[in-house]
């Protein structure tokens, strides 16, 4: 993968590229940037672009061979490590190793993809994956080796956020101080999850979103028109992985949409009406059947629906991007009960319920106390 395959970032792709022709190559480096920003393949990119020498995003004949390997995501200075879990196919002590062969096909279709999507690959996706001590012990394992090439190794740690204390403890005194030519790229959507320890020890470099002009081209060359591109690049707000899956009618958002506003009419049932109490408890089990990935991101989406209505409120439409496709439901006519009453209530019970799910709360008394708590805030009076 080459800088000139990765959508915008310009600037980015600039100073990784300086870093390296200059020889001053950090040996530890945390790429922080929200969903389908590009953080992955860019990782990839400075990773092939140090190892196998390129200058200027581009193949060199004589590193041909060396290109290649990185094209198969095969190259054996490239170390990576990601979240797993047990399943069907590893019964006990899942590692990154693993789960290699699916990577490489995660790499190479979805490039931007997110959690979810590795989960869902993977068959995991009702259970919470994370970088354990078993992986910790793997890395140290991998970096004592001497460098394949005699150059540089590099650790690619994707989704660091989920790595657990015990994992992080181990690899601390690692990242503070490699082996000789050996580099490490953490990638985080949340560097505050990260430990302190790991973080001080890092080089943090922070991806914006994408532009919407980058996301549209990127889109006309899956096939997209220019003009449908750019509506979807408009609803998508920086996630190139999001405007894919909008382009193929493949997005989760699209089932998040209806259970969303199942909820909201179940609530607004509710007011004097105690049997649509009933409506709401069977909303609490369809979603508590899902996997807690599942949950939490329907959670947040929920979260950014909110705040949507809520500028759509105040007169800030133009900041508003998202759309909800289910017939009947108008974000417009829905904003009017999100105000300055009761937005951090909801957000409040939204995180809470985050929280829950994340340390294995039983999800049906989580969703039911939710949709009771969120409906009675619904009917809360603006000032």
């Amino acid at each position: 993968m080459l800088f000139q395959e990765i959508l915008g970032l310009l600037h980015i792709k600039k100073h990784l590229a300086a870093s390296a022709d200059s020889g001053r190559i950090p040996h530890a480096q945390l790429f922080v940037g929200p969903e389908g920003s590009g953080t992955l393949p860019m990782a990839i990119a400075y990773a092939q672009y140090v190892i196998c020498g390129n200058q200027n995003g581009e193949n060199l004949g004589e590193n041909t061979t060396c290109n290649l390997k990185f094209d198969s995501i095969s190259h054996p200075d490239l170390h990576c490590a990601f979240p797993v879990a047990n399943s069907d196919k590893v019964k006990s002590h899942a590692v990154s190793d693993h789960y290699m062969q699916e990577w490489r096909q995660f790499i190479k279709e979805q490039p931007y993809g997110n959690l979810f999507d590795w989960y869902r690959l993977i068959g995991i996706e009702k259970k919470q994956g994370q970088i354990g001590v078993d992986e910790a012990m793997d890395i140290v394992k991998k970096l004592s080796l001497k460098s394949y090439e005699g150059g540089y190794k590099v650790m690619l740690i994707w989704m660091a956020d989920k790595m657990n204390i015990a994992a992080a403890n181990k690899l601390l005194k690692l990242i503070e101080e490699p082996p000789n030519k050996t580099i490490f790229i953490l990638i985080a959507e949340d560097e505050e999850q990260l430990l302190q320890t790991i973080r001080s020890r890092c080089q943090i470099l922070h991806f914006p979103p994408l532009s919407e002009e980058a996301i549209a081209d990127g889109l006309v060359m899956k096939g997209l028109n220019r003009a449908e591109a750019l509506r979807v690049a408009h609803e998508a707000n920086g996630n190139f992985n999001k405007a894919v899956d909008l382009m193929n009618r493949d997005s989760e958002d699209l089932v998040f949409e209806k259970w969303f506003v199942q909820w909201v009419r179940s609530a607004f049932k509710a007011k004097g009406n105690k049997a649509a109490i009933h409506e709401l408890i069977l909303w609490s089990e369809e979603l508590a059947a899902t996997g807690r990935e599942t949950q939490k991101k329907f959670l947040h989406y929920c979260i950014a629906v909110i705040r949507q209505a809520l500028l759509i409120n105040f007169n800030a439409r133009e900041l508003a991007f998202m759309q909800i496709h289910v017939e009947g439901f108008e974000l417009e006519k829905f904003a009017p009960f999100v105000h300055e009453n009761n937005i951090l209530d909801i957000t409040h019970e939204l995180e809470n319920a985050v929280y829950h799910v994340e340390r294995n709360g039983n999800s049906k008394i989580i969703f039911t106390d939710l949709s009771i708590k969120l409906t009675r805030l619904l009917h809360k009076k603006a000032a």
